[in-house]
């Protein structure tokens, strides 16, 4: 989970636009992220689970 400090410095416009780190708008996390959804793995099944997603079903054949 990201600390404050980090997501302050989120906030903040980079020295160089490279240096972009994507990170979960929910909790944080660096690793694992859909840029599509804007969401880390764990948080991305959480909310398809629920339902929470449109059109993001859990697949079964």
């Amino acid at each position: 989970m990201a600390t404050k400090a980090r997501k302050a410095k989120m906030v903040r416009p980079l020295k160089y636009a490279i240096r972009v780190r994507h990170r979960c708008r929910l909790c944080g996390r660096p690793r694992a992220y859909y840029r599509k959804f804007d969401l880390c793995r764990l948080c991305f099944r959480e909310l398809a689970l629920k339902g929470e997603i449109p059109g993001v079903t859990k697949s079964s054949w």
